[in-house]
């Protein structure tokens, strides 16, 4: 990922046929490239810049990971122990988004796609898998190896990309390069201490860590600005996000076919399916409503904005996991109240809807009604949480109704206008 005002993007060294000018265009990888090229940047006024295959594939493979903690989370919710299945949550789902930040933002500045590239690229991948594998380990037993095992794969092979840049590079691009790779390995040096800290100790050290890594992008560019490329960035969050919400979708439409095969109980599964798709298709609606890549100009508002999509990302798919909880206890599996069982729905939906709200749609947003309709709908979906064996059915009316009112209010505006 990137961060430092854009003033910092002067390189003192000057001109030097090793390094891009992050504001020139470039016309991205030949062709008909060689199997082996330098590693050099790729310009932000590329036109035409969109995903790569393999960075989708890459996605894919990040999604596994993503629905193992999922699934972990609706077993410790479903047992009563939500508070610890939560914080599991929030720290696995961190390392998960923050090895995908890394490679998204450091593919948008310097993806050549050579064949060096996509083994390194493919190495990452594996390092995914392991993480995916040890998901279980970590919440059940508190065994973080296999999770500090496939980060040690990620994270060695992003460092060797921005080995590969700062051999191409000079000056303060150079400068910067190093400062990644270095960062990135003395990050993974601390996430050693889950191997060997009592349990106790465990959260406060991914506090710290998680702080630790966020510092990294802005040390490292504080005198060179890397060239992501702000087009492309939001298409790969917006990828992510239609990924997580269709692996929403998926472990919903599972858990709700178990549900009627074992237990026989389609009409206390239809309000909660019925609702949990809605929800689902106005968090797709709201999300992409307004086109966010034109206000990413700067590495502060990208910083921001990046590091956000922690709780949007991490919200989506919490509420796949709530409808499952959901399941569970309308058919009798698991030991908690109705009402907790809602508001394993209801909470990730009012964090999703009130961040993405705060992120990007507040932007977009001409008056005080349209400023105050996402807002209010968090309120509205919390509130359901009280409507009994209806909740999940219920929020997502409001959900519905959320899109309906942004709908009429922007079409009555462009009337006026």
């Amino acid at each position: 990922m990137t961060s430092s005002d854009a003033a910092a993007a002067s390189d003192p060294a000057g001109p030097s046929p090793h390094r891009s000018d992050p504001s020139a265009p470039h016309a991205g990888p030949p062709a008909f490239p060689k199997p082996f090229r330098p590693l050099l940047a790729r310009g932000r006024d590329e036109e035409h810049r969109a995903a790569t295959p393999l960075e989708l594939f890459f996605d894919l493979c990040f999604v596994v990971a993503v629905a193992q903690a999922g699934a972990e989370l609706v077993h410790a919710v479903a047992e009563g122990h939500t508070g610890e299945g939560i914080l599991n949550y929030a720290m696995l789902f961190f390392a998960l988004f923050w090895a995908w930040v890394n490679f998204s933002w450091f593919s948008s500045a310097y993806d050549n796609d050579d064949v060096l590239y996509r083994v390194v690229t493919l190495v990452q991948i594996a390092g995914v898998l392991v993480f995916a594998a040890g998901v279980s380990r970590a919440f059940e037993e508190h065994d973080f190896l296999l999770i500090w095992l496939g980060y040690l794969i990620m994270r060695i092979a992003l460092s060797s990309q921005w080995l590969r840049v700062a051999k191409a590079a000079s000056g303060a691009e150079r400068t910067t390069a190093l400062r990644y790779a270095f960062g990135v390995l003395a990050c993974q040096i601390g996430w050693t201490g889950l191997l060997f800290l009592p349990e106790g100790a465990r959260p406060w050290l991914f506090l710290g860590m998680a702080i630790a890594e966020m510092s990294v992008p802005v040390f490292a560019e504080r005198v060179f600005t890397t060239a992501w490329h702000p087009h492309h960035i939001s298409e790969r969050y917006g990828l992510f996000t239609i990924i997580v919400l269709g692996e929403t979708i998926a472990a919903a439409t599972v858990a709700v076919k178990s549900g009627i095969e074992e237990h026989d109980a389609l009409d206390e599964l239809l309000p909660i399916a019925a609702g949990g798709l809605l929800i689902v298709f106005a968090a797709w609606w709201i999300y992409f409503v307004v086109p966010i890549h034109g206000r990413l100009s700067s590495n502060r508002q990208a910083f921001l904005w990046g590091y956000g999509h922690y709780v949007i990302l991490g919200s989506a798919a919490a509420i796949g996991a709530g409808i499952e909880v959901a399941i569970e206890q309308a058919v009798g599996k698991a030991h908690i109240s109705t009402a907790a069982a809602s508001a394993a729905v209801t909470v990730p939906t009012a964090l999703y809807l009130i961040t993405v709200w705060a992120l990007h749609s507040r932007y977009y947003k001409v008056g005080l009604a349209q400023q105050l309709v996402l807002p209010v709908s968090a309120l509205a979906v919390l509130a359901s949480t009280f409507a009994g064996r209806w909740a999940v059915f219920v929020a997502g009316l409001v959900t519905a109704a959320t899109v309906a009112t942004g709908v009429t209010l922007t079409t009555r505006m462009n009337r006026r206008a």
